[in-house]
Protein backbone atom coordinates (compact mmCIF):
# COMPACT_ATOMS: atom_id res chain seq x y z
CA UNK A 1 0.00 0.00 0.00
CA UNK A 2 1.72 3.29 -0.84
CA UNK A 3 1.36 6.22 1.64
CA UNK A 4 -1.17 7.99 -0.43
CA UNK A 5 -3.19 4.82 -1.15
CA UNK A 6 -3.20 4.47 3.14
CA UNK A 7 -4.11 8.57 3.59
CA UNK A 8 -7.12 7.68 1.61
CA UNK A 9 -7.95 4.24 3.27
CA UNK A 10 -7.52 5.80 6.91
CA UNK A 11 -9.56 8.94 6.28
CA UNK A 12 -12.36 6.32 4.44
CA UNK A 13 -12.32 4.51 7.59
CA UNK A 14 -12.25 7.05 10.28
CA UNK A 15 -15.33 8.81 8.83
CA UNK A 16 -17.55 5.62 8.80
CA UNK A 17 -16.07 5.16 12.69
CA UNK A 18 -17.27 7.39 15.12
CA UNK A 19 -14.03 8.36 17.84
CA UNK A 20 -14.75 11.63 18.43
CA UNK A 21 -13.99 11.69 22.16
CA UNK A 22 -17.10 13.29 24.72
CA UNK A 23 -17.08 16.04 26.44
CA UNK A 24 -15.23 15.59 29.83
CA UNK A 25 -11.86 17.18 28.97
CA UNK A 26 -9.98 16.23 32.04
CA UNK A 27 -6.47 14.56 31.79
CA UNK A 28 -7.67 11.16 33.15
CA UNK A 29 -10.52 11.31 30.27
CA UNK A 30 -7.81 11.96 27.84
CA UNK A 31 -5.70 9.30 28.93
CA UNK A 32 -8.73 7.08 28.37
CA UNK A 33 -9.40 8.18 25.19
CA UNK A 34 -5.82 7.38 23.90
CA UNK A 35 -6.92 4.01 24.86
CA UNK A 36 -9.78 3.58 23.26
CA UNK A 37 -8.33 5.54 20.10
CA UNK A 38 -5.36 3.06 19.88
CA UNK A 39 -7.22 0.06 20.66
CA UNK A 40 -9.81 0.81 17.77
CA UNK A 41 -6.59 1.65 15.40
CA UNK A 42 -4.98 -1.53 16.22
CA UNK A 43 -7.95 -4.15 15.75
CA UNK A 44 -8.74 -2.42 12.52
CA UNK A 45 -4.82 -2.94 11.79
CA UNK A 46 -3.91 0.45 11.08
CA UNK A 47 -1.86 0.81 14.09
CA UNK A 48 0.08 -2.11 13.28
CA UNK A 49 1.45 -0.97 9.78
CA UNK A 50 4.73 0.57 9.67
CA UNK A 51 6.12 -1.68 12.50
CA UNK A 52 7.76 -4.78 11.73
CA UNK A 53 6.31 -7.63 12.15
CA UNK A 54 8.45 -9.38 15.32
CA UNK A 55 6.47 -7.20 17.36
CA UNK A 56 2.88 -7.53 15.74
CA UNK A 57 2.67 -5.28 13.14
CA UNK A 58 2.38 -5.24 9.06
CA UNK A 59 5.99 -4.24 8.26
CA UNK A 60 5.84 -1.03 5.43
CA UNK A 61 7.45 2.18 5.83
CA UNK A 62 7.41 4.07 9.11
CA UNK A 63 6.05 7.16 6.83
CA UNK A 64 2.45 5.18 7.48
CA UNK A 65 2.74 5.60 11.04
CA UNK A 66 3.66 9.53 10.75
CA UNK A 67 0.39 9.78 8.33
CA UNK A 68 -1.55 7.86 10.93
CA UNK A 69 -1.22 10.25 13.69
CA UNK A 70 -1.44 12.85 11.38
CA UNK A 71 -5.14 12.37 10.92
CA UNK A 72 -5.79 11.53 14.42
CA UNK A 73 -4.48 14.58 15.60
CA UNK A 74 -6.10 17.07 12.65
CA UNK A 75 -9.62 14.97 13.77
CA UNK A 76 -8.81 16.05 17.61
CA UNK A 77 -9.01 12.14 18.21
CA UNK A 78 -6.07 12.39 21.00
CA UNK A 79 -3.86 14.88 22.24
CA UNK A 80 -0.71 14.61 20.11
CA UNK A 81 1.43 15.01 22.48
CA UNK A 82 0.60 11.75 24.52
CA UNK A 83 -0.09 10.10 21.56
CA UNK A 84 3.15 10.43 19.60
CA UNK A 85 5.11 9.00 22.80
CA UNK A 86 4.35 5.21 21.31
CA UNK A 87 7.02 6.59 18.47
CA UNK A 88 9.70 7.01 21.12
CA UNK A 89 9.26 4.56 23.16
CA UNK A 90 8.21 1.58 20.80
CA UNK A 91 11.31 2.15 18.92
CA UNK A 92 13.76 2.31 21.70
CA UNK A 93 12.38 -1.08 23.06
CA UNK A 94 12.26 -2.92 19.54
CA UNK A 95 16.08 -1.60 18.81
CA UNK A 96 17.43 -2.15 22.35
CA UNK A 97 15.21 -5.05 24.39
CA UNK A 98 15.50 -8.73 24.00
CA UNK A 99 13.95 -9.83 21.07
CA UNK A 100 11.21 -12.03 23.19
CA UNK A 101 10.84 -8.83 25.56
CA UNK A 102 9.64 -6.89 22.31
CA UNK A 103 7.80 -8.75 20.90
CA UNK A 104 5.24 -9.41 24.64
CA UNK A 105 5.68 -5.62 25.54
CA UNK A 106 5.50 -3.65 22.13
CA UNK A 107 1.43 -5.05 21.35
CA UNK A 108 0.41 -3.96 24.58
CA UNK A 109 1.80 -0.69 23.58
CA UNK A 110 -0.10 -0.44 20.19
CA UNK A 111 -3.03 -1.93 21.16
CA UNK A 112 -3.78 0.47 23.63
CA UNK A 113 -3.68 -1.98 26.45
CA UNK A 114 -0.77 0.08 28.17
CA UNK A 115 0.77 3.40 28.65
CA UNK A 116 4.53 3.57 29.00
CA UNK A 117 6.41 6.62 30.52
CA UNK A 118 10.21 7.91 30.09
CA UNK A 119 12.04 8.30 33.31
CA UNK A 120 14.87 10.44 31.45
CA UNK A 121 15.13 14.10 33.83
CA UNK A 122 16.01 14.62 37.10
CA UNK A 123 15.70 17.39 39.41
CA UNK A 124 19.62 18.27 38.86
CA UNK A 125 19.56 17.04 35.18
CA UNK A 126 17.23 18.19 32.83
CA UNK A 127 18.74 19.75 29.76
CA UNK A 128 22.06 18.22 30.89
CA UNK A 129 20.85 14.73 31.14
CA UNK A 130 24.22 13.45 31.29
CA UNK A 131 24.95 14.46 34.97
CA UNK A 132 22.22 12.09 36.06
CA UNK A 133 21.92 10.27 39.60
CA UNK A 134 19.83 8.06 40.20
CA UNK A 135 22.19 4.95 40.91
CA UNK A 136 21.56 0.65 39.66
CA UNK A 137 23.84 -1.36 41.97
CA UNK A 138 24.21 -5.11 40.60
CA UNK A 139 23.26 -7.64 43.07
CA UNK A 140 23.58 -11.26 41.84
CA UNK A 141 20.92 -11.21 38.80
CA UNK A 142 19.01 -8.07 40.26
CA UNK A 143 20.23 -4.88 39.74
CA UNK A 144 18.75 -2.12 42.92
CA UNK A 145 17.57 1.47 41.29
CA UNK A 146 17.84 4.04 43.94
CA UNK A 147 16.66 8.11 42.81
CA UNK A 148 14.40 10.12 41.63
CA UNK A 149 12.98 11.23 38.34
CA UNK A 150 10.39 14.36 37.47
CA UNK A 151 8.90 15.34 34.68
CA UNK A 152 7.71 12.44 33.82
CA UNK A 153 4.68 12.20 31.58
CA UNK A 154 1.85 9.76 32.01
CA UNK A 155 4.21 8.16 34.80
CA UNK A 156 0.88 7.58 37.07
CA UNK A 157 -0.98 6.12 34.35
CA UNK A 158 1.82 3.85 32.75
CA UNK A 159 2.69 0.54 33.33
CA UNK A 160 6.55 0.34 32.14
CA UNK A 161 9.29 2.36 32.35
CA UNK A 162 11.79 3.04 29.89
CA UNK A 163 14.40 4.47 32.82
CA UNK A 164 18.10 5.75 32.50
CA UNK A 165 20.14 4.97 35.46
CA UNK A 166 23.89 5.49 36.50
CA UNK A 167 26.18 2.66 36.62
CA UNK A 168 29.54 4.16 36.94
CA UNK A 169 31.07 7.80 36.08
CA UNK A 170 30.77 9.37 32.73
CA UNK A 171 28.47 9.35 29.59
CA UNK A 172 29.27 5.24 29.38
CA UNK A 173 28.21 5.19 32.80
CA UNK A 174 24.80 5.22 31.75
CA UNK A 175 22.73 2.19 31.68
CA UNK A 176 18.96 2.05 30.49
CA UNK A 177 16.33 -0.50 32.10
CA UNK A 178 12.70 -1.48 31.28
CA UNK A 179 11.09 -1.57 34.40
CA UNK A 180 7.46 -2.44 35.51
CA UNK A 181 5.60 0.29 37.29
CA UNK A 182 4.28 -1.46 39.88
CA UNK A 183 7.49 -2.81 41.27
CA UNK A 184 7.58 -2.63 45.36
CA UNK A 185 9.73 0.66 45.88
CA UNK A 186 8.33 2.75 43.21
CA UNK A 187 6.35 5.81 44.28
CA UNK A 188 4.67 8.57 41.76
CA UNK A 189 3.67 12.04 42.79
CA UNK A 190 1.89 13.87 39.75
CA UNK A 191 2.74 17.45 39.15
CA UNK A 192 0.10 20.28 38.45
CA UNK A 193 1.23 22.30 35.67
CA UNK A 194 -0.05 25.87 35.21
CA UNK A 195 -2.34 24.47 32.19
CA UNK A 196 -4.39 23.13 35.26
CA UNK A 197 -3.60 19.68 34.23
CA UNK A 198 -1.56 16.66 36.25
CA UNK A 199 0.63 15.56 32.91
CA UNK A 200 3.84 15.48 34.54
CA UNK A 201 4.86 13.53 37.54
CA UNK A 202 7.98 13.11 40.22
CA UNK A 203 8.74 9.07 40.70
CA UNK A 204 10.96 7.96 43.37
CA UNK A 205 12.63 4.69 43.61
CA UNK A 206 13.74 2.85 46.86
CA UNK A 207 15.35 0.27 46.15
CA UNK A 208 13.27 -0.88 43.31
CA UNK A 209 15.11 -4.46 42.08
CA UNK A 210 14.92 -4.63 38.66
CA UNK A 211 15.57 -8.54 36.82
CA UNK A 212 18.71 -8.26 34.46
CA UNK A 213 16.65 -9.24 31.55
CA UNK A 214 15.25 -6.11 31.38
CA UNK A 215 18.63 -3.83 30.92
CA UNK A 216 18.01 -2.63 27.31
CA UNK A 217 21.38 -3.08 25.45
CA UNK A 218 24.57 -3.34 27.49
CA UNK A 219 25.78 -1.67 30.47
CA UNK A 220 26.71 2.03 29.33
CA UNK A 221 24.84 1.87 26.42
CA UNK A 222 22.46 4.24 27.98
CA UNK A 223 23.83 7.10 26.93
CA UNK A 224 23.56 5.50 22.93
CA UNK A 225 19.68 4.69 23.54
CA UNK A 226 18.96 8.62 24.48
CA UNK A 227 20.68 9.48 21.52
CA UNK A 228 18.71 7.00 19.33
CA UNK A 229 15.80 7.78 20.61
CA UNK A 230 15.89 11.78 19.54
CA UNK A 231 15.63 11.45 16.36
CA UNK A 232 12.07 9.83 17.05
CA UNK A 233 11.22 12.74 19.29
CA UNK A 234 12.01 14.96 17.16
CA UNK A 235 10.38 13.44 13.56
CA UNK A 236 7.42 11.90 13.58
CA UNK A 237 6.02 13.04 17.24
CA UNK A 238 6.81 16.68 15.97
CA UNK A 239 5.19 15.84 12.68
CA UNK A 240 1.75 15.18 14.61
CA UNK A 241 2.07 18.40 17.07
CA UNK A 242 2.34 20.32 13.61
CA UNK A 243 -0.39 18.81 12.25
CA UNK A 244 -2.84 19.68 14.97
CA UNK A 245 -1.08 22.88 14.99
CA UNK A 246 -2.47 23.48 11.20
CA UNK A 247 -6.20 22.37 12.43
CA UNK A 248 -5.66 25.18 14.76
CA UNK A 249 -4.95 27.83 12.12
CA UNK A 250 -7.88 26.84 10.61
CA UNK A 251 -10.07 27.29 13.45
CA UNK A 252 -8.28 30.74 14.18
CA UNK A 253 -9.13 31.57 10.24
CA UNK A 254 -12.65 31.01 10.96
CA UNK A 255 -13.36 33.03 14.08
CA UNK A 256 -10.55 35.92 13.28
CA UNK A 257 -11.55 38.91 11.81
CA UNK A 258 -10.67 39.11 7.94
CA UNK A 259 -8.67 42.50 8.07
CA UNK A 260 -6.19 40.79 10.06
CA UNK A 261 -4.74 38.96 7.27
CA UNK A 262 -0.80 40.09 7.93
CA UNK A 263 -1.44 38.48 11.75
CA UNK A 264 -2.72 35.37 10.16
CA UNK A 265 -0.58 35.19 7.67
CA UNK A 266 2.52 35.30 10.44
CA UNK A 267 0.92 32.70 12.34
CA UNK A 268 0.92 30.72 9.24
CA UNK A 269 3.92 31.00 7.52
CA UNK A 270 5.85 29.86 10.82
CA UNK A 271 3.50 26.92 10.69
CA UNK A 272 4.56 26.20 7.39
CA UNK A 273 7.93 26.50 8.02
CA UNK A 274 8.23 24.19 10.84
CA UNK A 275 6.01 21.67 8.75
CA UNK A 276 8.73 22.13 5.99
CA UNK A 277 11.82 21.29 7.92
CA UNK A 278 10.29 18.49 9.73
CA UNK A 279 8.94 17.34 6.03
CA UNK A 280 13.04 16.85 5.68
CA UNK A 281 13.58 15.31 8.73
CA UNK A 282 11.13 12.65 8.32
CA UNK A 283 12.13 12.19 5.37
CA UNK A 284 15.74 11.26 5.81
CA UNK A 285 15.06 9.56 8.59
CA UNK A 286 12.72 7.31 6.39
CA UNK A 287 16.17 6.89 4.12
CA UNK A 288 17.70 5.30 7.19
CA UNK A 289 19.55 8.44 7.64
CA UNK A 290 20.87 9.45 11.26
CA UNK A 291 19.68 12.58 12.46
CA UNK A 292 22.09 14.32 14.68
CA UNK A 293 22.04 18.18 16.22
CA UNK A 294 20.37 19.46 12.89
CA UNK A 295 17.27 18.37 14.46
CA UNK A 296 17.35 21.31 17.21
CA UNK A 297 16.71 23.72 14.35
CA UNK A 298 13.21 21.80 14.14
CA UNK A 299 12.70 22.28 18.06
CA UNK A 300 13.68 25.78 17.85
CA UNK A 301 10.91 26.32 14.80
CA UNK A 302 8.04 24.60 16.45
CA UNK A 303 8.67 26.43 19.24
CA UNK A 304 8.28 29.83 18.02
CA UNK A 305 5.59 28.61 15.59
CA UNK A 306 3.59 27.08 18.84
CA UNK A 307 4.02 30.34 20.85
CA UNK A 308 3.13 32.80 18.60
CA UNK A 309 0.29 30.90 16.99
CA UNK A 310 -1.81 30.95 20.26
CA UNK A 311 -0.29 34.33 20.80
CA UNK A 312 -2.22 35.14 17.41
CA UNK A 313 -5.08 33.67 18.88
CA UNK A 314 -5.23 35.60 21.94
CA UNK A 315 -4.85 38.71 20.06
CA UNK A 316 -7.28 37.84 17.29
CA UNK A 317 -10.17 36.13 19.27
CA UNK A 318 -10.54 38.48 22.01
CA UNK A 319 -11.76 36.60 25.74
CA UNK A 320 -11.59 33.60 24.21
CA UNK A 321 -7.95 32.03 25.91
CA UNK A 322 -9.53 34.21 29.30
CA UNK A 323 -13.40 33.42 29.33
CA UNK A 324 -15.03 31.10 27.25
CA UNK A 325 -12.38 28.33 25.77
CA UNK A 326 -11.53 25.99 28.37
CA UNK A 327 -9.49 23.63 26.05
CA UNK A 328 -7.73 26.53 23.70
CA UNK A 329 -6.96 28.05 27.74
CA UNK A 330 -5.25 25.38 28.40
CA UNK A 331 -3.50 24.40 25.30
CA UNK A 332 -2.33 28.78 25.16
CA UNK A 333 -0.89 27.97 28.48
CA UNK A 334 1.17 24.44 26.98
CA UNK A 335 2.34 26.99 24.86
CA UNK A 336 4.32 28.80 27.78
CA UNK A 337 6.76 25.71 28.01
CA UNK A 338 7.16 25.10 24.18
CA UNK A 339 10.93 26.84 24.93
CA UNK A 340 11.21 24.45 27.50
CA UNK A 341 10.00 20.88 27.44
CA UNK A 342 12.42 18.52 25.20
CA UNK A 343 15.49 21.15 25.51
CA UNK A 344 15.21 24.36 26.77
CA UNK A 345 15.14 27.17 23.62
CA UNK A 346 18.76 28.24 24.71
CA UNK A 347 20.24 24.64 25.09
CA UNK A 348 19.13 24.53 21.37
CA UNK A 349 20.73 27.90 20.32
CA UNK A 350 23.87 26.52 21.94
CA UNK A 351 23.80 23.51 19.96
CA UNK A 352 23.12 25.18 16.50
CA UNK A 353 25.96 27.17 17.26
CA UNK A 354 28.76 25.12 18.11
CA UNK A 355 27.47 21.94 16.64
CA UNK A 356 26.64 23.30 13.02
CA UNK A 357 27.58 26.58 12.35
CA UNK A 358 31.15 25.76 14.57
CA UNK A 359 30.94 28.89 16.09
CA UNK A 360 32.29 29.91 19.92
CA UNK A 361 35.10 27.77 19.45
CA UNK A 362 37.65 29.88 19.33
CA UNK A 363 40.48 31.62 21.59
CA UNK A 364 38.59 33.65 23.97
CA UNK A 365 42.27 35.48 25.68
Amino acid sequence: MTPAEFRTAVRDWLDTHDLTPGEDISFDAQVAQLSRVRRALFDADWMRYGWPAEVGGLDGPAVLRAILGEEVATRNLAEPGIYSMIEVLAPTVISYARPELAAEMVPRLLNGDEQWCQGFSEPGSGSDLASLSTRAEQRDDEWIINGQKVWTSLAQFAQRCVLLTRTAPGHDGITAFFVDMDTPGITVRPLRTMHGVDEFAEVFFDDVAVPAGRMLGAPGDGWRLAMDLLPHERSTCFWHRIAYLYATVDSLVQQADPIDDLDLGAAYLAAHTVRCRSYATQQRLGAGGRLGPETSVDKVLLATAEQQLFDTYRDLVPGAIEWSDPVLRSEYLYSRAATIYGGTAEIQRNIIARRLLDLGKGDSG
